[in-house]
């Protein structure tokens, strides 16, 4: 059985500024590998035999960037590229000859901001079961007030009744996890124009009896923003399935006690990763390559990107570091702070929850949340 798939990477990345000020959203690493290629991944062992990547800003860096993935795990990558944003239903219909040839019947759809304990091969046997157009993946949350939510006729997974925006009174749980797969022929449905297919697409399969929700099982996030790339995070490297799946390579106590791993199998580190005499590290902690945690500093719940400098007694807490950074000695930078490319925070400095655009210093103490430094 053929399948296909499409990730919708074409978006700007706004939310995730300042790091998507240096390279597009999908190839930011999360977990010491592009987002993308978590995706990626998971589709391949599904079964995909072609992914298509819907591109609209950066595209020729897109192509270049996946050029390796596309040898690594052998599947072929396409890529659709858009003149104009067709919103999240428009680029189905601009990879309709794609998405339909070789007699493809299946196709699953991504955003690219999800990350999750994907289950692809249960989604498809289920819309398989149904049979109908489409099936929607669905994830409980706490609060749906917060979200648009997705009514089944019974209350659990099924046949879809309707889709209610951030209700205010109960209707139920489950909201759109971002994740879809559609038998071809929902492309008659779609036109080649901007097109969200949320709003204009769902509903009417909805009315038309042809779409349906499976739960999903295990942790989601949408690591969007800052905040929530945290919590992604974290969830991500509580997963027993990702540790026993991914080969990562996760940070060991030394022999000789010279430093402290807190919680071993929640800090992920790179290649050519240094930690000096004293320093504490984690839990819930990414290294990328060539990181150097110097003498006595702390570093916890946060991200930091490849070759990037915390130093003698900095302490670094539920923030991204990014690329080429440093947080210099005794400074403090909390609170979801995140510094882009080449940023500076001097020494004995206190940030508190702010953003600083690529080639900055920080040569005083933040203290008023919410801040960009520009």
């Amino acid at each position: 059985m053929k399948v296909k798939a499409l990730i919708l990477v074409g978006g700007y990345g706004t939310r995730l500024r300042p790091l998507t000020f240096s390279t597009a959203k999908p190839l930011i690493h999360f977990a010491n590998k592009p987002i993308v290629v978590h995706q990626i991944e998971a589709l391949k062992k599904a079964g995909c035999t072609e992914i298509v990547l819907a591109v609209n800003y950066k595209p020729q860096e897109m192509i270049d960037a996946m050029k390796k993935y596309e040898e690594k795990y052998q599947v072929k990558i396409t890529y659709s590229v858009e003149n104009e944003p067709l919103g999240t239903a428009g680029p189905l219909a601009l990879a309709r000859d794609i998405l339909v040839a070789d007699e493809n019947e299946y196709f699953f759809v991504l955003n690219s901001d999800v990350i999750c304990e994907y289950s692809f091969d249960e989604l498809l046997d289920y819309h398989k079961y149904h049979g109908k157009e489409g099936t929607i993946m669905v994830t409980k949350v706490d609060d749906p007030s917060k979200y648009g939510v997705v009514v089944t006729q019974d209350g659990k997974q099924g046949e879809i009744e309707k889709f209610v925006e951030k209700p205010k009174t109960f209707v139920g749980d489950r909201i759109n996890a971002g994740i879809y797969v559609f038998s071809t022929k929902v492309l008659e449905r779609i036109e080649l124009r901007p097109t969200s297919i949320e709003r204009e697409i769902f509903p009417f399969m909805a009315r038309d009896n042809e779409l349906y929700a499976m739960d999903l099982n295990g942790f989601w996030m949408d690591i969007g923003q800052p905040k929530d790339y945290i919590t992604g995070m974290c969830l991500y490297l509580s997963s027993d399935k990702h540790k026993t799946e991914n080969n990562q390579q996760f940070a060991k106590n030394p022999e000789d006690g010279s430093y402290q791993i807190i919680n071993e199998s929640s800090v992920l580190v790179g290649e050519n990763v240094k930690i000096g005499k004293g320093a504490m590290i984690g839990p819930n902690v990414v290294l990328g390559d060539n990181v150097i945690i110097e003498e006595g500093a702390r570093v916890t719940r946060s991200t930091i990107f490849e070759s990037a400098w915390v130093k003698q007694h900095a302490l670094v807490k539920s923030s991204i570091i990014g690329w080429k950074s440093s947080v210099g000695k005794w400074s403090r930078v909390t609170n979801n702070t995140v510094l882009g490319e080449d940023t500076h925070v001097d020494n004995e400095i206190f940030v508190n929850e702010i953003k600083v655009l690529p080639h900055k210093t920080i040569s005083s103490d933040v203290l008023e949340p919410g801040q960009i430094i520009m």
